[in-house]
């Protein structure tokens, strides 16, 4: 029998590698991160600062909900929240890249008026030297599967059941590796921009005077 709450002694997919490099990813951005807050109280806020401040602790939020996740085996429900966590880093990735855009987060961030994720992504690939040249679409095709409930979806959350047939879980998974692998493969790399986001936002008190791409 399976224990109803696993620990960090006895976790599921304890010991697998990515796993781990999520671990320290998300200690090296709570302590960026505290640093973080605590210059932040000693300047004058700009609006793009202001952004940061909510945008990066509700990103780690998220990040560590994930890992919660993962360590009790809720793969399915963890996959589903890593579409969050991307667009917070996407929203600070972009508006860090044209700062002009802070005026809509100022009002509101609205659906129309302010980028989607795919619109941030495209802009992103098509006019910074440091991003990687990715289709929106590619990028975030299961992400998307996953938030609409399409019909591939079901790949996330499928499982081998004792009589040699597959089924679809409605709770814990624990025999998918290769599922906890490639869901901390999507999360390292964002919490790794979150993190590079931090000093680039407060390395000093006017974040966005810098050469435009």
């Amino acid at each position: 029998m399976s224990p109803v709450i696993f620990t960090p002694d006895n976790e599921p997919y304890l010991g697998r590698t990515l796993l781990l490099h999520f671990d320290q990813m998300i200690v090296s951005c709570m302590e960026q991160n505290a640093q973080t807050a605590k210059n932040s109280h000693n300047i004058k806020l700009t609006d793009s600062q202001k952004m940061a401040c909510q945008v990066i602790p509700q990103a780690i939020s998220i990040a560590l909900s994930i890992r919660e996740l993962i360590r009790q085996g809720y793969l399915f429900g963890a996959y589903v929240l890593v579409r969050s966590l991307v667009e917070r880093a996407m929203i600070l990735f972009y508006l860090y890249h044209f700062p002009e855009e802070i005026v809509h987060w100022n009002n509101g961030w609205k659906q129309g008026e302010a980028p989607g994720l795919s619109a941030m992504i495209d802009r992103i690939s098509k006019n910074s030297a440091d991003a990687p040249k990715t289709r929106a679409s590619d990028m975030l095709k299961g992400m998307n599967s996953l938030l609409h409930a399409k019909p591939d979806s079901g790949y996330y959350n499928l499982v081998s059941l004792d009589d040699s047939r597959v089924g679809f879980a409605a709770s814990k998974i624990l025999n998918r590796p290769e599922l906890c692998d490639e869901l901390c493969a999507d999360v390292v790399p964002t919490l790794a921009m979150i993190y590079g986001m931090m000093p680039a936002y407060f390395q000093t008190n006017e974040p966005n005077k810098r050469k435009k791409h």
